[in-house]
């Protein structure tokens, strides 16, 4: 069962660090493998870590003069997913099981929004407006998102990143693997001090993340963005479509 994981896992971590999605595959694989939902949330969340440390290798070139933004957004999305991985154990598993699957079709219709996630001109001035507050409170919400459950995270950050950043998309996607990184890596260390975390299938669901988290930055570099939007946004309608049907 284990070794499922390891491709898995590659699959998961390029989907994650191209387009925020890793969750589209991964989640429903610890599903099909007969873990309770909440428990895979869990194995998935210490899993994705393993992403977040592949894809800050990779993305070096994109990251190097981010410095400040990533004091602004990475704090709040630290705080966030605290708040969340808090709400995860005070959430009936039968609700948790319910919601799961109107998140991930929020995610998908993001991402089939073209004004959502856009490719800016570096160094285009974005200004401060009402709209640029909500998305960097929308950060924070996130962030707690992401410490409650995490799957579609990456696409909702991305639709926050691409009101604020004056950054290519591959620039602030960068961004956005290593700010939900640290996220996963405290959600993970909060869910092992209340729950046990089925460590045997997290190491090789993990290594499968940081291979696909090394990989993905470099298809980013040379992918046609709205072509990877469109596959993935479709994608999450269907896995939405399908987690709906299991619950109701």
């Amino acid at each position: 069962m284990s070794l499922i994981l390891l491709p898995v896992g590659i699959i998961a971590g390029i989907v994650s660090t191209v387009g925020g999605l890793a969750s589209l595959v991964s989640y429903p694989a610890l599903l099909a493998l007969g873990l309770p939902p909440v428990t895979a949330n869990v194995t998935n969340t210490a899993g994705l870590v393993f992403t977040g440390v592949g894809s800050a290798v990779a993305s070096r070139r994109e990251l190097k003069g981010h410095g400040r933004d990533l004091l602004m957004i990475m704090p709040l999305t630290i705080a966030g997913c605290i708040v969340g991985a808090l709400l995860l154990f005070a959430i009936p598993a039968a609700t948790f099981q319910k919601i799961v699957p109107f998140f991930i079709l929020v995610a998908g219709i993001l991402v089939l929004l073209p004004r959502h996630i856009q490719v800016k001109t570096s160094g285009e001035p974005v200004g401060f407006s009402m709209k640029t507050l909500l998305a960097w409170i929308g950060v924070l919400l996130v962030g707690v998102y992401s410490g409650y459950f995490g799957a579609a995270g990456g696409v909702l950050m991305l639709s926050m990143l691409s009101v604020i950043s004056t950054a290519p998309f591959a620039e602030y996607n960068a961004q956005k693997n290593l700010a939900l990184g640290a996220a996963n890596c405290i959600s993970a260390v909060m869910y092992a001090f209340q729950t046990t975390i089925p460590w045997h299938l997290v190491w090789p669901l993990g290594i499968g993340f940081l291979i696909g988290g090394l990989v993905g930055p470099q298809i980013v570099r040379w992918l046609p963005d709205r072509l990877t939007k469109i596959i993935i946004g479709i994608g999450a309608l269907i896995l939405a479509g399908s987690l709906f049907m299991q619950a109701y």
